[in-house]
């Protein structure tokens, strides 16, 4: 989430000095309160929200439930997580819907905040939940706002409701009355109404945002928001509020490179809650938001459950439980390894997947340098393969290596790279569907851990060894009473040349010293 990487970065470069320390002293909070505010206002947060955000964390931080803790550094990380959250809305506030349909929810925001992409989003997101969504097209003053309005409703498959062309021709208010009516008729559960904006706030805006509302009386009103507008979004949010009186706050352009403080100040100056962001270009990039998780995510601490959500919806469970009864069976193919990859691309952005994990800023280089468009190169390479040799890869000779290069644009070097991915993937797979634990490239067994697959290593017998029955008997006496027996010495130096004594088995021959003094050069 680049929005907020500068601020995440800081925080965190903030709490790592604190890590060292076993007691918190009160100079050391001063120190880490003073880190945040600077943080804070960098990252172009509203002073007020500032001010009682670093007055409440210095607070709590001095307090007994920090002294008294056995970690006091992880105690204030979880302090300044608590209050992130409740500068972002505290809990999650979902869409209110209309006990009698249609439900009609109004955008409301500056020209180029992206209500009208919003708009789409928000269609194909209401059919995803079961909803019947008619996008109506209220903006007549932008140019080409209600051409656009239909591409993306086409795109997005929402029916699209424009009487007018648009571009200062029509009545947006009229427009908007008509479509109630046409929603009833066709019986469309939910309006989502894209209105006009302007580059400022003025009080032409307002008349008309607030005359639609009346016409319409929604059930929601959103305020679109964009997350890169900096220190005016407080400005913004309040005239909007005191002209149309919005009911929620929809954050836009998350996936930009500003610093994003809108975000952390809006909710709590407004009183309105945030009910969704906007985090890319794309349709499918629009997720409901929850303040604990954005919380977590500023703090680079990963946002887990976004991350399985999105896996539940981009992958079907009983392909996943086939594709491990093939695993386990030693059945899986090139064919499947296509299908798991095309599925991880329907989940969207691989960065974005990888930066929900924990600590993911420590690896901010590693995923700036990462290819999406190595997955596609993958999928051309399987593609460009015969059937018997998505299923048997033993058959991949040199020549048919070559023919496979040539055929998906890509080299024989990349053809053997992934070939022995595949192999690798394979095997790991197989040993974890048969319980067992696999070796990961380059780190080698993990300690502690033990294969299912094979049978417990027999405990070694402790005891004497020798064939002589008496000598035997007497070295066992020895162990039971504790004494070490003499025969049991080592038999070998560190560097194995023996123990000294010539005449034990094992130990290097006259010929083999002589060698190894010759090639020391003595």
């Amino acid at each position: 989430m680049a929005t907020f990487g500068s601020l995440s970065d800081r925080l965190t470069d903030t709490f790592k000095n604190l890590r060292t320390k076993g007691k918190l002293t009160p100079s050391d909070v001063d120190g880490t309160v003073r880190e945040i505010r600077r943080a804070l206002l960098d990252a172009d947060v509203a002073l007020d929200v500032v001010k009682e955000f670093t007055g409440k964390v210095r607070e709590r931080a001095l307090s007994d439930e920090v002294n008294k803790a056995l970690n006091p550094a992880q105690q204030v990380v979880q302090i300044v997580n608590e209050e992130l959250v409740a500068i972002l809305g505290g809990q999650q506030r979902r869409l209110q819907f209309a006990k009698k349909p249609p439900t009609v929810i109004m955008l409301a925001g500056l020209q180029g905040a992206g209500k009208t992409t919003l708009a789409g989003k928000l269609g194909k997101w209401l059919i995803k939940d079961g909803h019947t969504p008619l996008l109506v097209a209220a903006d007549l003053q932008r140019p080409n706002a209600v051409t656009q309005l239909q591409i993306v409703g086409e795109q997005a498959g929402v029916p699209v409701y424009a009487p007018e062309p648009g571009n200062g021709v029509g009545n947006p208010v009229k427009v908007a009355k008509d479509a109630m009516k046409f929603a009833e008729t066709k019986q469309y559960d939910t309006v989502v109404i894209d209105t006009a904006g302007r580059l400022g706030v003025d009080a032409e805006l307002m008349k008309q945002a607030a005359d639609i509302r009346k016409a319409t009386d929604p059930d929601e009103v959103l305020f679109v928001i964009d997350a890169m507008i900096g220190q005016d979004a407080v400005a913004t949010a309040k005239a909007f509020q005191d002209g149309v009186d919005f009911t929620g706050v929809v954050l836009s352009k998350l996936d930009g490179d500003a610093r994003g403080g809108a975000a952390l100040s809006v909710a709590s100056v407004t009183g309105r809650p945030i009910i969704f962001a906007s985090t890319g270009e794309g349709l499918d990039d629009f997720e409901p938001f929850h303040p604990d998780r954005m919380a977590s995510r500023i703090l680079d601490l990963g946002d887990i459950l976004t991350l399985i959500e999105q896996a539940q919806e981009a992958f079907d469970e009983d392909e996943a439980r086939k594709v491990a009864e093939k695993f386990a069976t030693d059945s899986f193919t090139l064919d499947d390894f296509l299908k798991q990859m095309q599925q991880l691309r329907n989940m969207g952005s691989i960065k974005k997947m990888m930066g929900m994990l924990p600590g993911a800023g420590q690896m901010k280089q590693q995923l700036d340098n990462f290819d999406e468009r190595e997955i596609v190169r993958t999928e051309a390479i399987i593609q460009s393969m015969t059937t018997a040799e998505r299923t048997t890869p033993k058959l991949l000779n040199g020549s048919r290596r070559l023919r496979i290069a040539k055929g998906s644009g890509t080299t024989v070097t990349e053809v053997n790279q992934l070939v022995n991915r595949f192999e690798q993937a394979a095997k790991m797979m197989k040993t974890v569907a048969k319980g067992g634990v696999p070796n990961v490239p380059g780190m080698g067994p993990i300690p502690g851990a033990g294969y299912a697959g094979k049978g417990k290593p027999q405990p070694k017998k402790k005891g004497s060894r020798s064939g002589n029955p008496a000598k035997r008997a007497a070295e066992n006496a020895a162990l039971a009473s504790g004494v070490k027996p003499a025969g049991n010495a080592p038999a070998g130096t560190g560097f194995g040349l023996g123990s000294g004594n010539k005449a034990k088995a094992g130990g290097p021959s006259e010929e083999e010293l002589a060698a190894l003094q010759k090639f020391m050069g003595r």
